[in-house]
Order: C-alpha cells, then structure tokens, then sequence
C-alpha cells in the first residue's frame, strides 16, 4: 500500500482500525509492516495495537477525544467527569477522558491524550445516548444523570454532602431526578440512594440561593 492510498482511503476518517485497510487480497502481515514504518516515520499516531489516527500535518479531520476513546473500547462510554464537563456540569476542565466499560479497566496513555476505563457490571452499563460533537464525530456519552451515578459509584465514600459539595456541580437543576431514581434502581446500591437524598438537598439550597 502506498501513503497517497492510504490517504484517500482515510480522508474523513478521524480514526481507524488496520483491518480497514486489508483488502480481500491483501496480505495482513504486509499491512501491518507498512502501517508501523509510517508510525516511526511519524506519519501515523498508534492509539492501541492496529488502532491509528494520522499525524499532524496530514489530518482533514480532528478526532475528538471522546471519539477516540469510544473507538478503543467498543462496550464503553464517556463517563464521570468528563461527561460533566461536557455537559457543564463542573467548572473544571477535564484532560483525561475517563469512560465506563463492561470490559477490563484500563489506562491507555497516547500522543492525543490519557483515557482511562472505569469497569461496571453489564446490568448497569446503561443511561447514554450518542451525540454530535461537530465535524460528523459523533461518540457515545452519559446522561448527566448517569455520568453523575457512575462517579458516585466508583468513588469511594462519595455519598456524603461533603463530597457532592467539593465537586462544585452547577446547573443541578437540570438534572431530571426520576431519571436519577430509575436509573439507580439498576444498581440496588443503598450508597447511591444516599447520595441521591444529599443531590436533592443541594437542588434545594441552590434554588434558594436563587431566590
């Protein structure tokens, strides 16, 4: 394979898989040669074994990271804080893009960024919805509801109103809390009807600082 036709081939892919590249008669091993010359001549970025995304100066497309996480773990989604900030949520902005799996937890440090994998049972791999994050990328992420369940979740000792409060949420009042009770049902976590109670109180006092 030649650079020019892997270059049309990828034009408006942010990321790809080697397989995408092998041809019925291409011989896989060939492919997989080429691909690492290119990635030590600095052509291509290699997120994850046979997972790329071309370099600087030759992306059409900017992947977005919450894109490339989903693309290194199928069963994931953009989760905890960064589906926060994504939402607006938390006034920090969030580096590491942190998404929850039903496969094994992980750190994946790359050129474009650290992800990290949280894992969860498959009974509570739900509460996202793929959105539009521009340019044609589109990811799969938490709900707010959800993003916030899976933080309180997966941290220690956060179902107490001083935590909620170090998180410095914003916008509480956009948070639906049905949704919140339906989706934790899933769990049958007693710390995260806790934490829900305590969710509730901060709404409260934000609504009366309003006032």
């Amino acid at each position: 394979m030649k650079w020019e036709d892997l270059l049309y081939k990828t034009a408006n892919e942010p990321v790809f898989n080697a397989g995408f590249l092998m041809a019925a008669d291409a011989d896989p091993q060939t492919v997989r040669v080429q691909l690492s010359r290119w990635v030590k001549a600095g052509r291509l970025v290699q997120l994850k074994r046979g997972l790329y995304t071309l370099a600087q100066p030759y992306r059409k497309i900017e992947p977005q990271p919450f894109v490339l996480a989903n693309s290194m773990k199928k069963a994931s989604y953009v989760s905890l804080q960064s589906a926060l900030s994504f939402y607006g949520m938390i006034p920090e902005h969030v580096p590491t893009v942190t998404s929850v799996t039903t496969q094994r937890p992980e750190q994946v440090d790359t050129e474009l960024g650290l992800f990290v994998f949280r894992h969860i049972k498959k009974s509570w791999f739900c509460g996202y919805k793929q959105v539009d994050l521009g340019s044609g990328q589109k990811a799969f992420v938490a709900v707010p509801e959800k993003a916030l369940l899976d933080l309180l979740y997966l941290t220690p000792h956060a179902d107490t109103r001083d935590y909620l409060y170090e998180l410095r949420l914003e916008n509480l009042g956009s948070l639906n809390i049905d949704t919140m009770l339906q989706i934790a049902a899933g769990a049958k976590s007693a710390k995260l009807d806790r934490a829900i109670q305590c969710i509730k109180t901060l709404i409260n006092d934000q609504i009366s600082e309003e006032l």
